[in-house]
């Protein structure tokens, strides 16, 4: 039976980056559920993450397509894994707090305590580096999240710095590594 991949996508300009990252897990035969937040869908279109992904991609909390199922109670009983790439300043913020005002914070509180869950972080260097931030990025740690680092790159905005999101090839080995454990 295949794995399922929940890939939750924010608003960040390396959002683009979720595309090869659907597209290469469904070629290894993964079922990948994406989640968008509403920036995210500023960066990239759902339609480009739902042709590669073969599946729906889920946008809106409200949206119930089965009426005889809560949507993001499925979607987070369905996860073998939870991946944010990229995960934003805003999301971390939220899964630290226990915030689920959007579909995808909504399906985190959801998980199953045994659920892996990975955060790729993606944003300016100064944020990244910010000590609310940081501070938010420690109490995910603790609650069993596993950040996949950020790499120093020259970044959108033009600064040079840590912030850029973690190489394609080391999210996909590492969720590839999780997911024979599990």
């Amino acid at each position: 039976m295949k794995k399922t991949i929940l890939l939750g996508v924010t608003g960040s300009i390396s959002a683009y980056k979720a595309a090869d990252i659907a597209n290469r897990l469904t070629k290894q035969d993964y079922n990948v559920e994406v989640i968008m937040t509403k920036s995210a869908t500023e960066f990239i279109t759902p339609l480009t993450l739902q042709v590669l992904s073969k599946n729906v991609v889920h946008t809106d909390v409200m949206a119930e397509p089965d009426v005889k199922k809560v949507n993001h109670i499925e979607l987070a009983k369905q996860a073998d894994l939870f991946l944010v790439a990229p995960a934003s300043a805003n999301i971390i913020g939220k899964l630290a707090n226990g915030i689920a005002d959007d579909l995808l914070s909504t399906i985190a509180l959801a998980l199953p305590e045994d659920t892996p869950k990975l955060i790729a972080p993606a944003m300016n260097t100064q944020m990244y580096a910010n000590p609310i931030f940081q501070r938010n990025l420690a109490t995910l740690l603790e609650l069993d999240y596993e950040e996949i680092e950020p790499r120093i790159a020259l970044l959108a905005c033009g600064d040079l710095g840590k912030g850029a999101l973690a190489d394609i090839d080391l999210i996909v080995k590492i969720v590839n590594g999780i997911l024979k454990q599990v």
